[in-house]
């Protein structure tokens, strides 16, 4: 899945020298880079594996919320309709209860 780096760090320690780097400090300099060249790097395929599963996900995560987001409209559609009835009840029982007092 993912590849790491060939990193040959005698070359890279003989070029230092080379350019006048001292033994010392081109060999700690030659161990630093292929210990941080070793790591595993990822791919083109392994991002195109990644993008592709993660573009699953979110979509999976979208058609969640739509449901979500569906069933609390019909929850509040719901509610909105019995507080309305119930408010339409209250105005015709205090509608009633007036005529009854005009009519007495």
């Amino acid at each position: 899945m993912s590849a790491a780096v060939a990193f040959d760090t005698l070359k890279f320690v003989e070029k230092l020298e080379a350019a006048g780097v001292p033994h010392a400090q081109a060999k700690a300099t030659a161990e630093a880079f292929a210990e941080a060249t070793s790591q595993e790097l990822a791919t083109k395929a392994d991002l195109a594996t990644v993008k592709t599963d993660l573009e699953s996900k979110i979509e999976k995560a979208e058609l969640r919320l739509e449901a979500k987001i569906e069933a609390t409209k019909a929850e509040i559609i719901k509610w909105l309709f019995g507080t309305i009835g119930f408010q339409t009840l209250v105005i015709l029982g205090a509608v009633l209860a007036l005529a009854r007092l005009a009519h007495s």
